[in-house]
């Protein structure tokens, strides 16, 4: 095992699937540098900002869907 998929799969405990990717040159020298991170970890974070926006998409889809009665004292005694 390569040392920064070790390095990656200790800190986040999930396998990795090594790939090849084409992307835009200036896009990826920006992102790097708007992060201060090297190419994989700035890959991750880009797929994981998209797995968040969809997340949050489909918890705001969920908004007056859901009702639930809340009483405050109780819950804060």
């Amino acid at each position: 095992m390569l040392p920064y998929v070790y390095t990656y799969y200790m800190k986040h405990g999930t396998a990795i699937k090594k790939i090849t990717v084409n992307v835009p040159e200036e896009l990826l020298k920006k992102s790097q540098a708007l992060l201060n991170k090297g190419i994989t970890e700035t890959l991750i974070m880009g797929l994981e900002e998209v797995v968040r926006r969809h997340q949050l998409k489909a918890l705001s889809n969920l908004k007056g869907k859901i009702k639930f009665d809340l009483d405050l004292k109780k819950t804060r005694q």
